[in-house]
């Protein structure tokens, strides 16, 4: 069993019970799903790239990339309907908790210049968004074998009924809040 999911059973369950003071343990909120996507603007004019992204999102998921496409045309981009623009992958399940583990333990620490993530990036449901500007801070990366530097986007989708539940679980997690300046 994954160490997350483990000290989510054990620990996390029984601390948010106590603070929240839920009836039933099914109210607990959990992970539901993470979303890692890549958006690749450049491969209107190079199919390459997006090839490329697609890779490196698969050596760091684990899982197989899914492209995603243009929902409407902007001629100012050269963007018609349809056109691929980016790729992304949905864990669910083990690889989730496999994929948390990694990104709080290896990930986040590698960032240069970090001092906590963002306590504004949650959406008022209970999820929250990472943005990352490199995606060489995961460890499967070799920076000698990319083309460009990618920013990725993580969603951190969780069964929490708001902001106030959701940050408590991640932060139970081990996600680093930003502390609030005084």
């Amino acid at each position: 069993m994954n160490r997350i999911k483990e000290k989510f059973n054990t620990e996390i369950k029984a601390a948010m019970t106590k603070k929240f003071g839920y009836k039933n343990v099914n109210q607990v909120p959990k992970l539901n799903k993470i979303v890692v996507s890549m958006g690749v603007g450049m491969a209107t004019q190079n199919k390459a790239l997006l090839d490329n992204a697609i890779k490196d999102l698969e050596m760091i998921t684990g899982r197989k990339a899914i492209v995603t496409k243009a929902r409407k045309s902007i001629s100012n981009f050269k963007l018609r309907q349809g056109m691929p623009i980016g790729c992304k992958v949905t864990l669910r399940d083990e690889v989730m908790y496999e994929f948390m583990d990694r990104l709080v333990s290896i990930v986040i620490p590698r960032i240069r210049d970090f001092h906590g993530v963002s306590v504004n990036a949650f959406d008022g449901r209970g999820n929250y968004s990472i943005g990352l500007k490199e995606q060489t801070v995961f460890p499967e990366i070799e920076y000698d074998k990319i083309d460009a530097i990618r920013g990725m986007n993580i969603t951190i989708v969780t069964t929490a009924k708001n902001d106030e539940e959701c940050r408590e679980l991640l932060t139970e997690l081990g996600m680093p809040f930003q502390k609030p300046e005084k």
